[in-house]
């Protein structure tokens, strides 16, 4: 159930599936004749300096991949230096995940109807020195997801028949959950009157969604949070301009991978419209679909700063725990890095339209011209 939690979207899985097709059809420029000796991967996200323009995108449950998996993935990026999102429906706590790491993580938040558990839960970012708080915007409903209804989703997995008979098959994860004692939703359970087991934490969640967000949501958070603040779900780009005067960051265009509306555009082909919509007014991250380092640069390309990866680095988590996660991180810089060259890019900066095909920049034009 949990490998199918990561590996599925909502209903037919269209929008899930176009997010990744969709960058197979964005065609890269092949240049020669330029010195590509030496090239550089490293840039900034949110002021922050990163090995690549890549971040751990805020994911739910890591830590049933694999026993405490989001601190395993926080210290695998940590070391590679690239940042990291908590979700708030993860399985370590903001706390445990401070605790084993040294340096500063991102933060990812729903907006819940009990505004004391919101006001508490920023204070409890801001005392573990999170560097940013991710608001998602586009989860005031949860999208159905047939193979989650299939498989009885549940954190942890209830007790039945069927469920035992499939954690029988895998001795070591379950040998590694009884090792810990993080097996469920720790940044809610104990921080909520009432909420105190599976099935209060359950009935909790499901009433918290907030159908009633708005902007006015958003600059509420604002004047709660001062530090650098990121709007996540934006597929729309008048909802881009509104967010760019919320006094937010950074946004980034994603559909959340898939998960909610089926049928919704695929985050690549709504990137460069609300790139060029509002890019000049707020950092523009990306979101959905990101699978190789050719994905990245493709992004790049259509005008994002960086990039996030969710399912990529939680297969590799479940595969191998932390190791893998690096593992996943060390592939995407190779391919990113054989990839510009191959396209005569030096640096990531350098990242534009003019490496799409059919896309040239003025500059690259300008060149051409000396040599006519």
């Amino acid at each position: 159930m949990f490998y199918e939690y990561v590996d599925c979207g909502s209903w037919s899985e269209t929008t899930y599936r176009a997010n990744s097709a969709d960058f197979t059809k964005i065609e890269l420029r092949q240049r020669v004749g330029m010195n590509i000796a030496a090239r550089n991967q490293r840039s900034h996200m949110l002021g922050e300096p990163v090995t690549m323009p890549v971040a751990l995108a805020p994911t739910g449950l890591a830590g049933m991949q694999w026993a405490d998996g989001e601190i395993l993935a926080a210290r695998a990026a940590e070391r590679f230096g690239v940042p990291f999102t908590l979700s708030t429906v993860s399985v370590c706590s903001i706390e445990d995940v401070a605790e084993h790491t040294t340096q500063p993580f991102w933060f990812q938040l729903y907006m819940m109807k009990d505004r004391a558990f919101m006001e508490r839960l920023v204070g409890r970012a801001r005392a573990a020195n999170c560097s940013a708080l991710v608001l998602t915007l586009d989860l005031q409903v949860q999208g159905q997801r047939h193979k989650d209804i299939k498989n009885g989703l549940s954190t942890p997995p209830k007790p039945t028949l069927r469920n035992l008979a499939n954690l029988a098959t895998k001795p070591s994860w379950c040998l590694a959950m009884l090792g810990t004692k993080r097996r469920t939703f720790r940044n809610i359970v104990g921080h909520v009157d009432g909420v105190e087991d599976v099935s209060s934490l359950a009935h909790w969640v499901n009433a918290q969604f907030d159908q009633t967000l708005n902007w006015d949501d958003v600059r509420w958070l604002r004047r709660l949070w001062d530090g650098k603040l990121i709007l996540k779900g934006i597929l729309d780009v008048e909802d881009a301009r509104i967010a760019a005067a919320t006094g937010a960051d950074a946004l980034i265009v994603s559909n959340h991978g898939g998960r909610q509306l089926d049928g919704a555009p695929s985050s690549i082909a709504m990137l460069p419209r609300i790139a060029d919509a509002v890019g000049e007014r707020i950092e523009v991250l990306f979101d959905g679909g990101i699978r190789s380092g050719q994905d990245v640069l493709k992004a790049l390309g259509r005008g994002a700063k960086g990039v996030m990866i969710g399912r990529a680095f939680l297969y590799g988590l479940g595969a191998l725990g932390e190791a893998g996660v690096t593992c996943c991180l060390e592939l995407l810089r190779k391919e990113l890095d054989l990839t510009m060259a191959l396209c005569g890019i030096t640096d990531v900066a350098e990242a534009e339209r003019a490496l799409l095909a059919n896309a040239e920049s003025s500059a690259s034009r300008e060149y051409a011209t000396q040599f006519a």
